[in-house]
């Protein structure tokens, strides 16, 4: 695995590999790797000649209370594990490289980002969809690959490269979980042995409203209610944002005719966890309702 640091190393590794006709597939990042980054590196793999993964932790993505101070980073650790997956490229550039002055550059998708968790964090989305703008600049890969635990951040990215007809393939890749059903986060190495715990709540609330709907409740405002009581059964977790929205356009529903999307945003402690979960009606119950 070659370990790239700088921008013009990279764009120059990464010329011949285009001269050579080898398609490229990108993960972008912010370290602290864990089994889903390694199911966004496989498959990027299996679809592309050449695999790039990128770890920044990018500033422009945290508000001025947030985590960026500890967010957790382990380079070391983080190249050893790509090197066992037989990553081709790391770029690994610092924010001085990415941000030699202040950025008065700026993509956003207003309309998706800044609400739910955007509204929970300001400017984050602007941040993001920033930092991805820069990074597909740089690497140009045929395909990106993000995972589906970050819904919002998914369909504010493919609502970007489509409006800004960026050349690139986003492909959503499905949440991976724990054995107990906690999704798979750099910063549940926050959680504490009481509040990891706890976490499970986060995922049994998606098997809630499962329930709920089989149970036939069609109402949203009901559907985020029940939700939030049932969160808030856990005394270390307090939910940020339940929302029940349309799984393209994240639009609200007047009603659960179909099937539904839930965004989770909990705190746990002083850790924010995301999920989420599209709900769907089995056979018989789209026969029933019809």
């Amino acid at each position: 695995m070659q370990t790239i640091r700088t921008i013009a190393a990279l764009r120059q590794a990464l010329a011949e590999r285009r001269r050579q006709g080898k398609t490229i597939g990108f993960v972008p990042t912010m370290g602290y790797l864990h089994e889903g980054h390694l199911t966004l590196v496989r498959k990027a793999q299996a679809e592309n000649a050449v695999s790039v993964v990128s770890i920044f932790v990018n500033p422009l993505q945290f508000g001025a209370n947030e985590d960026l101070a500890r967010y957790p980073r382990d380079l070391a650790r983080d190249s050893a594990l790509l090197a066992a997956e037989g990553v081709d490229i790391l770029f690994a550039p610092e924010v001085e490289d990415m941000y030699p002055r202040p950025m008065q550059a700026v993509v956003d998708v207003p309309a998706l980002g800044n609400q739910l968790e955007g509204e929970a964090r300001p400017g984050h989305f602007a941040g993001v969809a920033t930092v991805v703008t820069k990074l597909f600049n740089i690497v140009q890969p045929d395909a990106a690959y993000f995972g589906e635990k970050d819904y919002q951040q998914v369909a504010v990215i493919r609502r970007m490269v489509e409006d800004l007809a960026q050349p690139v393939r986003v492909v959503p890749v499905a949440t991976v979980r724990e054995a107990d059903g906690l999704a798979f986060s750099s910063r549940n190495v926050y959680l504490s042995a009481a509040e990891r715990q706890a976490a499970v709540i986060v995922p049994q609330a998606l098997a809630e409203a499962e329930r709920l709907f089989a149970g036939g409740e069609d109402r949203p405002e009901r559907m985020e209610e029940a939700i939030r009581a049932f969160i808030s059964r856990e005394p270390l977790a307090r939910a940020e944002v339940v929302a029940v929205r349309d799984p393209h356009t994240l639009l609200p529903l007047a009603a659960l005719k179909t099937d539904f999307l839930l965004l989770l945003y909990v705190t746990i402690g002083s850790t924010k966890l995301l999920d989420n979960r599209v709900i769907t009606r089995s056979a018989s119950q789209k026969e029933a309702a019809e």
